[in-house]
């Protein structure tokens, strides 16, 4: 509750938390959008590859032409940024958090490991890379002593935060999740049929601005269950191994659906995630639905409790065993710094990995021929399905992170999910083949908490 306060010291101190930015895309937009009216904290430089894009975030959100330098040196010295083409001169300057928001896994790793290996606390916005290796890469940061975090912001460490809210006040985890659209052909989706499946404008479509691939993985499952595998690993639960339900419901229904099979709900056990649709299966809206929201739901530790569920308007089950707290939306980037003081003022991760629970792997669109070559998240081939890690290991599982320009050696008929014996892995994966075996090598039995 008194961050604010420390970055106001920080200031008043002129020792800035130093931070390094990986990625101008819409989060690390928003995020620059925000820097400049925080109290101690100074963005000394943004990374990326394509310099035009990073000039054009600082013209959408005004950045005083002032505050730009011609080099990082310049940068650290007049407390000004710096725009450079690559990340690598981050690394060896004296900056105290690198944000990771490129959105590619295989990078993203790479970059996790050159912020840890020099001692930088790093926020991994590319939640890709968490699910895929977080668990070893959290290991790593632990033993270097630094914070290796989620990006609060975005769902999955808002979900965490109310992990801990129920923890903390003595109750056990039944579920965490989100809310999603959801229909049931959308794990056919593909780039040339996907803004048949948003409520975009065909003026913005056609527009250039939107990215047919990374809406196709929001829409078709993938990024659904590449979020909710960063919950399980942060959260010590297990998914099902039939993937997320999607089970429509409203904000009132949380409690209800989001319980086990055995009493009515959609999970296959206690201490779980899932994922509630906003549409039901026709298409149709719901209303007051879970939309861009996040939620827990919790058990009652004994009948008093159980009555106040019912007492108060929490929406409890009609058991009365279960209720959930709700939060409706999500910031993105714009709630960055949440990640970024909690990291260098408190040395503590706004959710992390604990250990390997769940994960996500690649599942065929259509059948698929041996001699193709796999598209990855929010192509035309495979979606990502979230199963147990347990499951995705000792099934030979390919993860949907890897399943990037790589060549199948069999067929797979479409619903079945790729296996690493399928596929011809290419040689210069090895770094993340490295630390995903690091994390297989990390499976744990979901934590039992009371």
């Amino acid at each position: 509750m008194n961050l604010h306060k420390l970055l106001s010291e920080r200031e008043q101190q002129s020792r800035p938390i130093r931070v390094g930015l990986i990625g101008a895309g819409r989060y690390g937009t928003m995020y620059l959008a925000q820097a400049n009216n925080i109290p101690g904290i100074h963005v000394v430089a943004i990374a990326d590859i394509n310099v035009k894009r990073a000039q054009g975030a600082f013209e959408l959100v005004d950045w005083p032409a002032s505050q730009v330098a011609p080099d990082i040196a310049t940068a650290l010295k007049d407390r000004s940024t710096a725009i450079v083409a690559s990340a690598d001169e981050l690394f060896d300057v004296d900056i105290d958090v690198i944000v990771e928001a490129t959105g590619n896994p295989i990078v993203g790793i790479k970059h996790a490991l050159k912020a840890i290996e020099t001692k930088k606390h790093i926020i991994m916005v590319t939640v890709e890379a968490d699910a895929l290796a977080g668990p070893a890469l959290a290991k790593r940061a632990e033993e270097a002593g630094v914070v290796y975090s989620m990006a609060y912001g975005d769902q999955p460490a808002l979900i965490m935060e109310l992990v801990d809210w129920a923890r903390t006040s003595g109750f056990d985890v039944v579920c965490a999740g989100k809310g999603a659209k959801y229909l049931e052909h959308y794990h056919e989706m593909n780039p040339d049929n996907v803004w048949e499946n948003w409520e975009f404008s065909k003026e913005l479509t056609d527009s250039g601005q939107l990215n047919p691939y990374m809406h196709t993985s929001f829409r078709d499952g993938t990024k659904a269950a590449i979020e909710m595998a960063a919950v399980a690993n942060g959260a010590g639960l297990a998914p099902s191994d039939s993937g997320l339900s999607f089970t429509p419901g409203n904000v009132e229904e949380i409690a209800t659906i989001c319980r086990p099979a055995a009493v009515g709900g959609s999970l296959a056990h206690e201490g779980s995630v899932d994922v509630m649709s906003s549409v039901n299966r026709d298409g149709s809206w719901i209303s007051h639905n879970t939309q861009e929201g996040v939620f827990v739901v919790v058990k009652a530790t004994n009948n008093y409790v159980s009555g106040c569920f019912n007492e108060y308007p929490w929406h409890p089950d009609p058991t009365g065993q279960y209720a959930a707290l709700y939060r409706p939306y999500h910031y993105v980037g714009l709630e960055l710094n949440m990640s970024i003081a909690n990291a260098a003022l408190r040395g503590i991760p706004t959710g992390g990995p604990v250990g390997f629970y769940g994960d996500v792997v690649a599942t065929a669109k259509k059948d698929l021929k041996a001699g193709e070559f796999l598209d990855g998240e929010g192509g035309f081939t495979v979606w990502g399905k979230l199963v147990s890690a347990k499951h995705s290991v000792s099934t030979g599982a390919l993860p949907v992170a890897l399943a990037h320009h790589v060549e199948l050696r069999n067929d797979v008929p479409k619903g079945a999910i790729v296996g690493w014996d399928d596929v011809i892995i290419d040689d210069s994966l090895s770094q993340a083949l490295e630390l995903r075996r690091e994390t297989e090598a990390l499976i744990s039995a979901p934590v039992t908490v009371s």
